[in-house]
């Protein structure tokens, strides 16, 4: 695997979406710490001069955008921000505050469609957070912030219209949800 390593790393960093501990990156690659040390001088290197940079701590690495790009991306977040939320992440903020929280597959489970945008723009307009399932460690469960009510000018999710009514038929259809 050694010639594909640094491709393998790259793809495993950008698919991750946030840091990975050393540790972790062994593991999942099947290398030795001075094979992911290669490997990560490649990339490194092939980085050079391009929009994407691995950041690297003592214990973890990161795929991010590159210093030089910093003023464009905060253009491209401030454009994105300034724009409505929009149908798809208006219904998936719903689901979230109805349901007092919710998985990315319960999501898509009740609105039908692939929910992953419409996470992305509310995490990005910090109207949601992630936290650990607290029954399923490897999920990640989505909860309004409270930005999220101010958003929609309430000061409690009980003040949403309709919320014991639609609170109880959201729990029941995700009851009955099958897990995969």
């Amino acid at each position: 695997m050694a010639l594909k390593t640094p491709a393998h790393l790259e793809a495993l960093l950008f698919v991750s979406g946030g840091a990975l501990e050393r540790k972790q990156i062994l593991k999942i690659l099947a290398i030795s710490d001075e094979e992911l040390t290669q490997a990560l001088e490649v990339l490194t290197g092939a980085l050079q001069g391009h929009g994407l940079v691995v950041i690297e701590t003592d214990t973890e690495l990161e795929l991010r955008t590159s210093p030089e790009v910093a003023p464009l991306i905060g253009e491209y977040r401030k454009s994105e921000l300034s724009l409505d939320i929009g149908k798809a992440s208006l219904e998936t903020l719903a689901i979230i505050l109805y349901k007092k929280g919710a998985t990315r597959s319960e999501i898509d489970y009740i609105r039908g469609v692939n929910s992953t945008t419409a996470l992305r723009s509310l995490l990005m307009r910090a109207l949601i957070e992630k936290k650990e399932d607290a029954t399923d460690k490897r999920k990640v469960r989505y909860s309004a912030t409270g930005e999220a009510l101010a958003y929609l000018g309430v000061s409690k999710k009980e003040d949403l219209p309709h919320f014991a009514e639609f609170t109880e038929g959201i729990l029941e259809k995700t009851s009955t949800m099958e897990t995969p």
